[in-house]
């Protein structure tokens, strides 16, 4: 199994204990690719003194509510599977009343908008007297009412307790409503910026590179930093540089060249070489794990059809890893067929990049 917490299903039911721990602190929610929720929820709850409430979907994003406590607050913007963080101001349901205005009223309160501001202002600075402002909208249904009439009732609920802020796109602040739960609605301040999602970014880019935070899901579902990690398909080499972060040594492998020379710029403390993954340069049993991105999708074309493909590349990685690695992939799918009897299935977590589904496949090695 997993050498980290056990991850949580986004439709598994909290525990009661979960539920009701720790309403202390301040209230958050954050952003994850669809389908890392569980993930993600492991992840903040790993940070003493952070204890995730509720999971659920805006429609775009998994939404993961958690509070933190006072000496906790900094951490939070330093996990690495989130979007996007945001500090809460109020949450609602629909059943209470299923008008936009009076949703906004409920949400934008002055008393719990001054502690988000507080908690904001001890992250990231505090908000200007004169700042701006804009409200985005996320909503499950809008057959009560359309997103934009929250978002106008949102801004003008705002502006009415801010006269001095101004409306203006680009802002120095976001305030987001999202319908994370069908009825169930919250509101927050944004708290992070694209570097969250980045990763501080690369140097390098190329069409079609992983998003650093499935990146980083990956990794830590291949457990703690035990050794060389290899990625036999780096690309760009985003997987490298969160297995780097992550306290891993580190190496990959691609057979596109153009892919080889971004990875060097991206991971520069990475050993990067041009290579086939179906004949890998390894020796038996030298690798502690093994983590890729593996092609798929209109960009990629692989000969010979994909299933010989996985069937040899597969048995290559079964080859190089050591028993007791992890093998961890992603693709959308592995049929059991070409999979090697030495590889035991532990994790299937289905997700969506860019409205294409695919899936991270963990693997025990035994």
């Amino acid at each position: 199994m997993v050498r980290t917490k056990r991850r949580r299903a986004v439709s598994e039911p909290l525990s009661r204990e979960a539920a009701g721990a720790a309403t202390s602190g301040p209230r958050f929610f954050a952003f994850a690719v669809p389908g890392l929720a569980s993930l993600l929820a492991a992840e903040l709850e790993s940070i003493h003194g952070v204890h995730v409430q509720d999971t659920g979907f805006d429609g775009r994003a998994d939404v993961v509510l958690f509070t933190a406590e006072s000496a906790s607050l900094r951490q939070v913007l330093s996990v690495r599977l989130a979007e996007d963080i945001f500090i809460e101001v109020g949450r609602t349901l629909r059943s209470a009343g299923d008008r936009a205005e009076w949703i906004a009223g409920r949400l934008w309160r002055p008393e719990r908008v001054g502690r988000a501001l507080t908690t904001r202002g001890q992250l990231v600075g505090p908000v200007s007297d004169r700042g701006s402002f804009r409200v985005i909208a996320r909503v499950l249904q809008e057959r009560s009412f359309l997103r934009t009439a929250l978002r106008r009732q949102m801004t003008d609920a705002i502006q009415r307790q801010q006269p001095r802020w101004r409306l203006a796109d680009p802002s120095n602040l976001e305030v987001w409503v999202v319908e994370y739960q069908p009825g169930k609605i919250l509101a927050g301040l944004r708290a992070s910026d694209a570097r969250m999602r980045k990763h501080d970014g690369r140097a390098a880019e190329r069409a079609g590179a992983l998003r650093p935070t499935v990146a980083a899901a990956m990794v830590r579902l291949a457990g703690e930093a035990d050794g060389l990690l290899l990625d036999p398909c780096c690309g760009a080499g985003t997987i490298l540089a969160e297995a780097l972060g992550a306290g891993w040594r580190v190496q990959g492998v691609d057979v596109d060249p153009e892919a080889v020379e971004m990875a060097r710029r991206n991971v520069p403390k990475a050993l990067v070489d041009a290579g086939d993954a179906r004949r890998l340069k390894f020796r038996d049993g030298t690798v502690d794990a093994c983590v890729s991105n593996l092609p798929f999708g209109q960009q990629y074309e692989i000969q010979g059809g994909t299933e010989n493909w996985l069937r040899i590349v597969l048995g290559e990685i079964r080859r190089v890893t050591r028993p007791g690695s992890r093998v961890v992939l992603l693709v959308p799918s592995i049929p059991q067929s070409v999979v090697p009897r030495e590889l035991q299935l532990t994790h299937r977590v289905p997700i969506r990049l860019l409205g294409m589904k695919a899936t991270l496949w963990a693997y025990d090695r035994r």
